[in-house]
């Protein structure tokens, strides 16, 4: 596709990233979550399982998907810079969404963690996933991390014990800024990291059908 200049110029130049490699999850209902990141073609359909969540109040899901739909139409757009999405499907179906991108080679900025089906544990596995790809993958030191709802704020700031950062404020505002460092990782992977690689190639396949819930 022809890029005309202008257009050009309000791209940002993007940093290779390692990509993260899929990984399956056996969740407590004995279903498999595959857990895998996304191409920017992959987009509008995410956008399609997000969409709906907007008009949803409880548990701040309004503001968590709205937030998160604007991050995946700028990933989308080429408008934010070194962004990734990873999405967690069972059967196919598009179970969670986390999202995040590197401020620079040693610094991650974690956006949003999105649950479409409740109760197993899938938004608690899919962070885990997205610091796993932070720090095992993209070989960073740390990862700027806030909460937008007193779930999120219990699941990352009080499990993994976050270093408070106030003095650093997160692209997204609100509560100041959490921190996990390599330290703290390495404390909690064992327990809150879970999964198993190579994924098999027909249940991949499966999850990249990426079908709305």
């Amino acid at each position: 596709m022809q890029i005309d200049k202008l257009e050009q110029s309000l791209r940002p130049v993007e940093t290779p990233m390692v990509p993260y490699p899929p990984k399956y999850i056996t969740l407590a209902s004995g279903e498999k979550m595959v857990v895998h990141q996304i191409g920017r073609e992959d987009v509008p359909r995410v956008l399609e399982a997000v969409k709906p969540m907007i008009a949803v109040a409880k548990d701040f899901y309004d503001i968590v998907a709205a937030r998160l739909y604007a991050e995946l139409l700028g990933y989308y757009r080429y408008r934010v810079k070194d962004e990734y999405c990873l999405v967690g499907t069972v059967n196919g179906v598009i179970a969670g969404i986390v999202n995040g991108r590197m401020l620079d080679e040693k610094v991650g900025m974690s956006y949003h963690t999105m649950t479409l089906k409740r109760g197993l544990r899938i938004g608690a596995q899919l962070f885990a996933a997205k610091m796993e790809y932070h720090m095992d993958y993209l070989g960073q030191e740390e990862v700027w991390i806030v909460a937008e709802s007193p779930i999120g704020f219990r699941r990352w700031m009080i499990e993994y014990e976050l270093e408070p950062r106030p003095e650093q404020w997160h692209e997204l505002g609100g509560v100041p800024t959490y921190v996990l460092t390599k330290a703290l990782w390495e404390k909690h992977k064992a327990a809150k990291c879970t999964g198993r690689r190579p994924v098999p190639e027909e249940m991949l396949a499966k999850a990249r059908e990426l079908i709305l819930p």
